[in-house]
């Protein structure tokens, strides 16, 4: 009466709140950590059977050639997913006894335990009893446990979808319950991130950038994330406007949608980003062998853009907030990453060979009396990304003839911009010829040379010969 009390009890401990068939069926819950670090699952010990009564194995006539206890895969050779046709091989799962109440069996001069070995549709052998009764030994009663494990290269080879991989098992030994029982591999709906790409940094310090026809491409880092379900990704901004400091300071906006978002695959759609979710995916995101899913996002911006909306020197930052959520809307996952686009200051100026000389021809008394100008189309190609003002200067305060100082004053030559009823002497000293000037890529400016009658006139008397002076521009911003 004691053994049938304690055999009572422990059912009841086993059954109590379901059905005694799924009770007894195994159930493994794997981590999510096991499936997207992939490294290997081991269980803590795990009751399969009962044993009530026997301490012996089976075993022949004259007690030689003992019956091994085994499993046998009565469902076939692979785990099947609960509500897909998605499966598993046999070969995901491994397992081993741990002990027959509270120990391992007796191994004699001639059994053994046998290592990790996976389910199949043939009888797999759990423990090799000795060849013989008479040198053998038996095994207490209680709990049956056994060690599961799942490798760590099988997390990378196989699929993990989340819900339940079953497997029917059979053992052949009738005093050992259940005699069928269900091994279950229960899979935790779950998405995560693995990469944590919080910032991006972008910088342009070439005007050459500016001059590109082509849609300019900005990568983003790398990103994966694991998933056990399927699932989209939706992105927005997290503002309708950038953000843009100019270098000087001054605060501004851009529309967002000056910048589309996509990727250098198949796997994102591309969109003009908004302060709204929108799914860019043209297919949600499977799940996949090893349970991870990559792709590298891009932000696109057109030249006309590029061009119009950063150009100005400073920074321009924004937000994206990324959201893997499942199909079912079930689970989902942010990630934000913060965007900075710096514009260096660059200037310049280009003249071309054809205007690099000027030349002032005296010949006729009308040139010494009325004096002359001339106008000298696109001579200065001018790119600046900051307001600026525009400077001209000489070398020296004199003429030189064949490389030597004259007394002819620099200051008898004016120099003004088209457009701009200002002429100025030209002096040693730096002086302005365009103020207020906005940023501006490759602008032609026509340059005005003017001798006044009183300057021409100051060249009556001299020397039949050429003189000359170098003529220098350069850039302050403002």
């Amino acid at each position: 009466m004691k053994t049938m009390r304690a055999f009572l009890i422990g059912i009841f401990t086993v059954c109590c709140g379901s059905t005694v068939t799924k009770a007894q069926d195994v159930y493994l819950s794997i981590p999510e950590n096991n499936i997207f670090n992939r490294t290997e699952f081991t269980s803590v010990p795990t009751r399969v059977m009962t044993n009530a009564n026997r301490t012996n194995w089976d075993y022949a006539f004259f007690g030689f050639g003992p019956t091994a206890p085994t499993f046998t895969s009565v469902s076939g050779p692979t785990f099947t997913h609960s509500s897909s046709a998605f499966t598993l091989p046999s070969s995901t799962l491994l397992w081993q006894l741990e002990s027959m109440g509270g120990q391992l069996p007796s191994t004699g001069l001639s059994g053994y335990l046998p290592g990790f070995q996976s389910f199949s549709t043939s009888a797999i052998r759990w423990f090799e009893p000795p060849a013989s009764i008479i040198f053998g030994g038996g095994f207490y009663r209680g709990n049956i446990n056994f060690t599961f494990k799942i490798p760590a290269s099988q997390f990378a080879a196989n699929s993990y979808r989340a819900g339940s991989y079953s497997m029917d098992i059979s053992q052949n030994y009738n005093d050992f319950t259940p005699r069928n029982f269900k091994t279950i591999l229960v899979i935790p709906s779950s998405i995560r991130w693995l990469t944590t790409s919080l910032t991006k940094y972008i910088e342009i310090s070439s005007l050459n950038d500016y001059r590109s026809t082509g849609t300019r491409v900005f990568t983003l880092d790398n990103s994966e994330i694991a998933h056990t379900v399927d699932f989209n990704l939706w992105a927005k901004a997290t503002s309708a406007n950038i953000q843009f400091t100019s270098s000087k300071g001054v605060p501004g906006t851009r529309n967002i949608a000056n910048i589309k978002l996509g990727g250098n695959g198949s796997a994102l759609t591309t969109k003009a980003l908004s302060s709204n979710f929108q799914n860019f995916s043209p297919a949600n995101f499977s799940v996949v062998a090893g349970n991870r899913s990559s792709f590298i996002p891009e932000l696109y911006v057109s030249a006309d853009d590029f061009k119009n909306n950063f150009f100005e020197a400073g920074t321009y930052t924004f937000e994206l907030n990324f959201n893997a959520i499942s199909t079912d809307n079930s689970i989902n996952t942010l990630q934000n990453t913060a965007v900075q686009l710096k514009v260096l200051p660059k200037s310049e100026i280009t003249i071309p060979s054809s205007g690099r000389n000027v030349n002032f021809n005296f010949n006729t008394a009308a040139h010494y009396t009325n004096g002359q100008s001339q106008m000298i189309p696109n001579q200065i190609l001018l790119s600046n990304n900051e307001s600026f003002e525009l400077y001209v200067k000489s070398d020296e305060n004199y003429f030189k003839k064949g490389g030597l100082q004259t007394d002819i004053n620099s200051n008898i030559l004016q120099i003004g911009i088209d457009g701009s009823s200002v002429d100025t002497p030209l002096s040693k000293t730096p002086q302005k010829i365009l103020f207020n000037g906005t940023p501006v890529l490759d602008r032609g400016l026509n340059v005005r040379y003017t001798i006044p009658p009183a300057g021409a006139q100051s060249l009556v008397g001299k020397e039949n010969t050429t003189y000359s002076i170098n003529v220098y521009y350069s850039f302050t911003a403002i």
